[in-house]
């Protein structure tokens, strides 16, 4: 394909993303995902993967990429401070989910359709772990073009700071990568972030270039404990909400994740 016309489909498809309920989104040829700090630091031998979700037969955090996919399309919706319902996680229906997550994968659905019906073009839908076949979502925002990686290792944009949620799907149509933005949104603001996290996750150095011979580490100085992180987590999972489930005699669980580093950014606000 002639690349005027790439240039015109990676617009048309970021224009039909928006279109059908996204704020935000990009495309990055996989072979730069690839490339990517997260999909290159997880595979080093002594970097610690804690938090994610074990699957029998596939080793935690390492992305185990389809055949045939040849590009991202990363899409964003925004999550603003005073809707704070999108990232409640709900369990007790058919599946557990948040409605934000919900919102995301509506967009992608539509997206995959219009891409189906309309460019011919070949989807793969993706879950949001990674042990089930999904990539590093942060790192795919990043190549293209929505925003960078933080201080609070969190994705953040001039539009919403680190207050949006991500989805991505891999097509299998070469499409260029929409640009890496060339702007630290973190070297205008102070970082509260680090005094805002109730389990000190930024309080000392974790990871070194030195020891992994690779200058991208998480948070980008290697501060950032997981562990601590997702000890936060574990407590929020312990103090959740009982609710009552349309249709249900046992009530379901409503669960309030920290967004304490997210909410403490002033990022995003104008």
């Amino acid at each position: 394909m002639p690349e005027k016309n790439v240039q015109e489909l990676v617009r048309l498809i970021t224009a039909k993303a928006k279109e059908y309920g996204a704020d935000l989104a990009g495309v990055v040829s996989v072979d730069d995902l690839k490339r990517s700090p997260s999909h290159v630091i997880i595979e080093m031998p002594k970097f610690e993967v804690a938090g994610t979700k074990p699957v029998e037969g596939r080793k935690c955090g390492v992305v185990e990429w389809p055949g045939g996919a040849r590009s991202a399309i990363v899409i964003a919706v925004a999550h603003p401070s005073e809707k704070p319902e999108l990232d409640w996680w709900v369990t007790g229906s058919s599946a557990g989910n948040t409605a934000g997550n919900l919102m995301l994968m509506s967009v992608v659905s539509k997206l995959a359709e219009w891409l189906e019906k309309e460019r011919k073009i070949r989807f793969f839908k993706l879950p949001y772990h990674i042990e089930h076949g999904t990539v590093y979502m942060k790192d795919t925002a990043a190549l293209a073009g929505l925003g960078c990686i933080g201080e609070n290792n969190l994705l953040l944009t001039p539009q919403y700071g680190p207050r949006q949620r991500l989805r991505v799907m891999l097509t299998d149509a070469d499409l260029p990568t929409t640009g890496v933005p060339d702007f630290d949104l973190c070297t205008y603001y102070p970082m509260p972030c680090r005094e805002a996290c109730p389990q000190d996750a930024f309080a000392e150095k974790i990871h070194s270039k030195e020891e992994y011979g690779f200058a991208e580490l998480p948070e980008r100085s290697g501060v950032y404990s997981r562990v601590r992180c997702n000890q936060q987590m574990g407590i929020n999972n312990a103090d959740f909400e009982a609710i009552e489930i349309e249709g249900q005699k046992k009530p379901g669980k409503r669960v309030k994740y920290c967004r304490e580093c997210e909410l403490a950014c002033p990022a995003g606000f104008g």
